[in-house]
């Protein structure tokens, strides 16, 4: 147990900090410089300094332990190896994240500073725990002789079992998906592995980054002080023989490998903590040098002035000024390394942008600048500061997740970090906004079970909301591009989930147009929609591409009516929980239910074919009532001959697709089959030749199978150009049609069939022929 000869290294000894705490000494500036003129006095004075500086240095002190102390430490201590999971990830990121080791400071801090926020919140329901030590802040010490560094935080603490189980294994479901996109990650670039270490909750083993060796001692207010060890292979807990020295909170010790000695320097800890921890919510501190001038008497002027004194008589005796002399001393001191204000508290237009940027990233771990912003006071009923951004991407699981308990939005009350661990300030299609909400009108004492029921919740929720639907709508136009790639589902759910916000949800839609190959807004259709024009048209399916070709928009683009083109599956769903936009209604134009403005003289046209057409669409209802609820002149087809139109309440090609898609995902051959036995209304263009020959063989010989054959084939067509798929069994008949159509036009007959193909092989003799019998087989 050679490794107890320096676990002094990984002990505060509290005892003796606190009372130097309480002397004045812990916190303010350790040297007090003496400016005595008395030579005795100043000499006392400089011990004094020795002797503070020497007593910070025991508090951390590499040799903290006597012998008798290590044995007892050796004879108690319990190995243990750790988890398989825990050796794996170890490996990966002691072996892979080479290029930003500093990482491992952020993780400890960020550690700290969540045991910190444990016992302070605990505190507002029970104010003795803070008892055993009020002093909330986190602080670092370099011993740059011995290579160790000290992070020490008075947080909640841990107790033996916190050491054993959050140390040495992972109880957690994530650890798996941690492991392979670790895995994942070593391939491409160490940057998105460092992103993953803190999003995974395993930032304490990025210490074996920088270090052979971490000790840590800690004391939780429920357990005595115990001591934990590792060399990253086995680790071993022990109670310390010392007792309560902590009196609350970890003290971790890092010896550091000689490569990492630059983290020893006092100005490359400084500038890890301002990149990434300066708006922790704690007093961080580090333990530094200064040098100062200072004024002192002069003792070699003293001594001659005396000389002097002696031999002048002087009879009228008058007071001089002694002599002083500007020295430089070192003076030693905690110094607080984030000063800064939460950026929450303060004025919006004293921040500027890079400071936002910084924040962000310091409270999401993300690499890359927010997208957007939104930094406000809310007054009224209740009164609550926020700060909300909008990550550039979009994490890759999110929709797996959807509806699940997210921690995005950090709850403070009065500067009192209270929890993260509920979603009800957040719906579920806005859960990827990250940020901070601080109110001063929540009790401190309630519960997150109350709170999650609060009255006052529920007021902030539906601000929070409004504030970032307009800070969604604010997005510039060079940008929102990337934020509809990103969100454009999650604003789509929005529409349909959340009635109430439903219109402002709209204004940030965006969908394919006929009129542009951009995707184009709500808002800027309605502005170019033509005089008298009180529809919004649309129609939906897999691709631009097949709904630029569907029958149903043919005459509305040759026209001139901007149709819009729904290509993603939630689309359509997503404009049928929207009843109107700005006074225009909606119009899915892949249903029988259509209004087109038309002229009097185009409706009497229409009238006109109805009543030309009327033998035809009597004898297709009669005919095709296995398929269809009706037949009917079509106002809205150009090129197509026909097409299958949706029922007012039915589903149109693109919803039955992904209707019977979960269908099948689910094995329900029934409900697939009740999707496939929705009729549909079939509609003829009565300017399309074929339907005009058909309509006189319907009137000449309607028994004829040749014209029975022609329809069905027109129906099955009319199908397939309408987004459907063929009911069971039809697929097959529809191909045997058209290749009898087809030997047809090549002048073939029509039940005409392929010749026999010859039999090459002898046949055999009746002997030959026979099967073995059974003892036949035994006897081979």
């Amino acid at each position: 147990m050679k490794y107890f000869l320096l676990l002094g290294a990984g002990i505060l000894l509290l005892s003796g900090w606190s009372a130097a705490h309480d002397d004045g000494i812990g916190v303010g500036t350790v040297e007090e410089v003496t400016l005595d003129a008395d030579l005795g006095a100043s000499r006392e004075g400089s011990r004094t300094d020795a002797e503070a500086v020497l007593r910070e240095e025991e508090a951390i002190s590499p040799d903290g332990l006597s012998v008798a102390q290590q044995r007892q430490l050796r004879d108690q201590a319990q190995n243990y190896t750790f988890q398989t999971e825990v050796n794996r990830m170890m490996k990966l990121i002691i072996n892979s994240l080479y290029r930003n080791k500093e990482i491992f400071l952020r993780e400890l801090i960020s550690n700290g500073s969540d045991a910190l926020d444990k016992i302070r919140l605990t505190s507002l329901t029970n104010s003795d725990v803070l008892a055993s030590n009020p002093d909330m802040s986190i602080r670092i010490k370099a011993d740059q002789e011995n290579r160790l560094l000290h992070i020490i935080d008075s947080g909640v603490g841990m107790t033996r079992n916190d050491l054993v189980n959050n140390l040495g294994t992972i109880a957690k479901s994530g650890t798996a998906d941690f492991l392979s996109k670790m895995q994942d990650a070593e391939k491409s670039n160490a940057q998105e592995m460092n992103d993953m270490i803190g999003q995974f909750g395993v930032g304490f083993y990025s210490a074996f980054l920088v270090a052979d060796k971490v000790t840590v001692v800690s004391k939780h207010n429920d357990d005595k002080q115990h001591v934990w060890e590792s060399d990253a292979n086995s680790f071993s807990v022990a109670e310390d023989p010392r007792g309560d020295t902590l009196r609350r909170g970890t003290h971790i010790t890092l010896h550091l490998k000689e490569e990492a000695a630059d983290y020893l320097q006092p100005d490359t800890i400084r500038s890890l903590v301002k990149k990434y921890s300066q708006f922790i919510n704690f007093p961080i501190y580090l333990w530094a040098s200064r040098t100062e001038t200072v004024e002192e008497a002069d003792a070699d002027a003293d001594a001659d002035q005396a000389d002097a004194d002696e031999d002048a008589q002087v009879e009228d005796a008058t007071d001089e000024k002694k002599e002083t002399k500007k020295t430089e001393k070192t003076v030693w001191d905690w110094e607080l390394m984030n000063d800064n204000k939460p950026i929450w508290t303060r004025k919006p237009a004293d921040v500027k942008e890079e400071e936002y940027t910084q924040f962000y990233k310091s409270l999401t771990k993300d690499s890359s600048p927010p997208l957007a912003k939104a930094h406000f006071v809310a007054e009224g009923e209740v009164t609550f500061r926020a700060l909300l951004f909008v990550p550039r991407v979009q994490p890759a699981d999110s929709f797996n997740r959807y509806g699940t308990k997210t921690d995005h939005i950090k709850l403070y009350v009065r500067r009192v970090f209270i929890t993260d661990e509920f979603n009800e300030l957040m719906p579920n299609y806005l859960a990827f906004i990250q940020g901070i909400v601080d109110s001063d009108d929540l009790p401190l004492n309630v519960s997150r079970e109350t709170l999650q029921q609060h009255k006052l919740v529920k007021i902030i929720k539906k601000k929070l909301v409004r504030k970032a639907l307009d800070m969604l709508k604010k997005i510039p136009d060079d940008e929102y591009e990337h934020f509809w790639k990103e969100y454009s589902t999650n604003v789509k759910l929005g529409v349909m989930e959340d009635p109430s916000n439903r219109s402002r949800l709209a204004k940030l839609l965006r969908f394919h147009s006929s009129r542009s190959s951009e995707m184009t807004f709500l808002a800027d259709y309605v502005a170019r929609m033509r005089p008298g024009q009180t529809h919004i048209y649309y129609i939906a399916g897999a691709s631009r591409a097949e709904v630029e070709r569907s029958p149903f928009a043919e005459r509305l683009v040759r026209r001139g009516y901007e149709v819009l083109y729904l290509t993603e599956a939630v689309d359509e769903y997503c404009l049928s929980s929207l009843p109107e936009y700005d006074g225009k209604k909606f119009q899915n134009i892949a249903k029988e239910i259509f209004d087109l403005e038309e002229s009097e003289q185009q409706k009497e046209r229409l009238e006109g074919y109805k009543k030309q057409f009327e033998p035809l669409t009597r004898w297709l209802a009669e005919r095709l009532s296995a398929y269809i609820t009706r037949a009917t002149v079509s106002r809205r087809l150009a090129r197509s001959p026909a097409a299958l139109a949706a029922t007012a309440f039915g589903w149109t090609g693109n919803m039955e697709r992904l209707a019977l898609s979960n269908a099948h995902q689910k094995a329900d051959d029934a409900q697939r089959k009740h999707h496939l036995m929705q009729k549909k209304m079939l509609e003829i263009n009565p300017r399309h030749p074929m339907v005009v020959e058909l309509l006189r063989r319907v009137q000449d010989e309607p028994d004829e199978p040749a014209t029975l054959l022609a329809a069905t084939t027109l129906y099955r067509t009319a199908a397939i150009r309408s987004g459907y798929m063929l009911q069971e069994g039809q697929a097959v008949e529809f191909a045997e049609s058209v290749e009898r159509m087809l030997q047809q036009s090549l002048g073939l007959p029509a039940d005409a069939q392929p010749e026999d193909e010859p039999d090459d092989e002898p046949a055999a003799d009746a002997d030959e022929a026979e099967v073995p019998a059974e003892d036949d087989h035994d006897e081979l």
